[in-house]
């Protein structure tokens, strides 16, 4: 009895340590991308998601619930966050029955296939369809009550996106405070986002704060460029220097947060970008602009400084945007903030040397790893067991009926481990061996669908594509579903806490 019961506080230690290291987990800071669709060309959902994985971005932000994406997007472990369209946004806030509609057919027909994290009701909604801002909270507590109604809602996070023009005096940030006549509708809305641990989300756009300040904003600070601390900013109350917009505008919401007396909402950036062309009154709106912005803003993000005045606070941010969108419409920079062109082409080459995987799309150079030809089938074999095991390889993309299944022999499937080993190592010295049957090439071995670690995501050819178009309406959930490994340990811990309580 002595044994179980010793087991069984250990176990249960086992089990608490699993919890917090999942919190914190989920507290680390990331970088996700939007996705638009106003492009004339725009990818299948599958090429979408091949690029997502060529990326290695793991967290995404839909301006819908489309099914087509939503399928594609299962199975992959790529967090999503799905939104309410403005143009549902009235309807929703109106009626709990429509909410809890919306809820079964757009969340609770694909979760947990596919990762939805949250729901994003609305975007801009103060500054773009004023008119529906009354019933904002509502549309968020109608969508909450059917999450909670679905068991979800400790999984899924519901907020909306607000521009941060509702801000006020932003700078010196321990001066900003929101847009006082929204305050019937934010002091509700803050008391939701705090009782159910969401984020305040916000867009934000330093390429507009710097074209707007008629020059009192120095392009450098704007672009998040290193500067010598004569050149920063420094909040006169607090005495914190700034040495750019982004963390300035971060703090300025944390501090109008404070104002109405809520002191513990985490910030999330929901958009943030800089466009590589504009009109002939936008000079800065360039390539070598866009890449300084947006490398620098993934770099800061990634390294977890946080802001000067909450260090080390993860500040997530989504890069607007994947691709260009041609159809947008306005001033030639309005179609130009993506990161690709449809057919996966980098629109720049982003500078992210030691800033991780994440958005590495330097296809210069470009190496991989495969299976030597004529190499022992028993050695590729053993080598291609221990990389999809001890290695700790994502092997599910070689599972029968995924796209890199086919063909199904020994030298294609260790060809693909090998190389998904070699990306996830860094491609350090050494990690292409495999007991020498693997070997480094120029050779992008992609083929199909098939899109292997570290290639462009540029797909030629694509066949067998088998999931719904852009907005389909069939409802048919997908009907396989992988978990994660730290989730199914997690069950396992508490399986055997029970089998032991009734030894």
């Amino acid at each position: 009895m002595f044994w179980k019961m010793e087991s069984l506080f250990v176990l249960t230690l086992l089990v608490l340590v699993a919890e917090v290291s999942f919190v914190a987990a989920d507290d680390e800071a990331f970088i996700g991308v939007n996705i638009g669709t106003d492009l004339s060309d725009m990818p299948h959902p599958t090429q979408v998601v091949a690029l997502l994985k060529a990326q290695q971005i793991w967290h995404v932000r839909l301006y819908d619930a489309d099914r087509g994406m939503l399928v594609a997007l299962a199975n992959t472990g790529i967090q999503v966050m799905v939104s309410v369209p403005n143009e549902q946004l009235l309807g929703i806030g109106q009626s709990n029955s429509t909410a809890a509609n919306w809820v079964s057919h757009n969340i609770v027909a694909h979760y947990p296939a596919t990762n939805i994290t949250a729901i994003c009701v609305g975007s801009e909604v103060f500054t773009t369809i004023s008119n529906a801002a009354p019933v904002l909270v509502n549309a968020m507590k109608y969508i909450q009550s059917a999450l909670v109604a679905s068991n979800l809602d400790r999984q899924i996070k519901v907020s909306t996106p607000l521009s941060s023009s509702i801000i006020l005096d932003s700078f010196p940030p321990s001066q900003a405070f929101f847009n006082r006549s929204w305050n019937p509708v934010l002091i509700p809305m803050l008391n939701f986002l705090q009782s159910t641990g969401s984020h305040l989300m916000l867009n934000i756009y330093p390429y507009y704060d710097y074209m707007q300040s008629n020059g009192v904003i120095p392009l450098d600070y704007a672009l998040m460029k290193p500067l010598a601390p004569t050149k920063e900013a420094v909040d006169a109350n607090t005495l914190v220097h700034y040495s750019n917009v982004f963390d300035a505008m971060v703090d300025a919401a944390y501090f109008a947060m404070n104002f109405l007396n809520f002191t513990n909402i985490p910030v999330m950036v929901t958009e943030s970008g800089w466009p590589s062309k504009g009109d002939t009154n936008e000079p800065d709106a360039t390539l070598d602009n866009a890449n300084t912005y947006n490398s620098n803003l993934i770099r800061h993000v990634l390294n977890k400084t946080g802001t000067p005045n909450h260090p080390g606070i993860a500040v997530s941010t989504y890069i607007y945007e994947l691709y260009n969108e041609d159809l947008k419409p306005g001033p030639v920079s309005e179609k130009n903030w993506g990161l690709f062109n449809p057919n996966g082409e980098p629109i720049y080459i982003l500078h992210l040397t030691g800033a991780g995987l994440v958005l590495a799309n330097d296809t210069t150079n470009q190496t991989y790893c495969t299976a030597k030809e004529g190499a022992d089938p028993k050695m590729l074999q053993a080598a291609l067991d221990w990389a999809c095991g001890p290695g700790k390889v994502n092997c599910s993309a070689l599972l029968q009926g995924e796209p890199c299944y086919e063909p199904d022999n020994v030298i294609a499937h260790a060809t693909y481990a090998f190389n998904s080993y070699y990306n996830r190592m860094g491609k350090a010295p050494g990690t292409c061996d495999f007991n020498g049957v693997a070997a480094i090439t120029t050779t992008n071995p992609s083929h199909g669908t098939c899109l292997f670690p570290g290639s462009t995501g540029k797909i030629n050819g694509i066949g067998n594509i088998t999931a719904p178009s852009m907005n389909s309406t069939s409802s048919a959930p997908p009907a396989q579903t992988l978990y994660n490994l730290g989730s199914m340990s997690f069950l396992l811990l508490r399986v055997l806490i029970c089998s032991i309580v009734f030894l």
